[in-house]
């Protein structure tokens, strides 16, 4: 009913660039904050960044300055630009939606992607 899929992963040398882009689709009524997770093996999902509906947006310390979290209300989608990639930056990338369908007028909920791997390697 609600779907986010995301695209951008794969393979980059350190202090390469990639960007990350989360499309969301189906009964949708309004959409809030959004955001960027990941998880590396063995680790716990952590938040990267978080931009909320007027644009304004907050990162974690370990990606201020390298990253970049943009959003387009038009198209439904949410970005991440990531710069000057470490190889502790390797993880599977999730993006995250706060949305209310537009079959219900008062609940919303929290909606995830079904991952996207980035690996930095020389």
């Amino acid at each position: 009913q609600v779907q986010l899929v995301e695209s951008g992963g794969g393979l980059v040398q350190p202090g390469g660039s990639l960007r990350l882009s989360c499309a969301a689709s189906g009964s949708i009524g309004s959409i809030g904050p959004m955001g960027w997770y990941r998880q590396a093996p063995g680790k716990q999902r952590e938040l990267v960044a978080t931009i909320t509906s007027s644009g304004s947006t907050n990162y974690a310390d370990s990606v201020k300055g390298r990253f970049t979290i943009s959003r387009d209300n038009a198209k439904i989608t949410v970005s991440l630009q990531m710069n000057s990639l470490k190889p502790e930056d390797t993880a599977v990338y999730y993006c995250n939606a706060y949305i209310r369908k537009s079959t219900d007028s008062l609940r919303w909920n929290t909606y995830w992607g079904q991952g996207t791997q980035v690996t930095v390697s020389s």
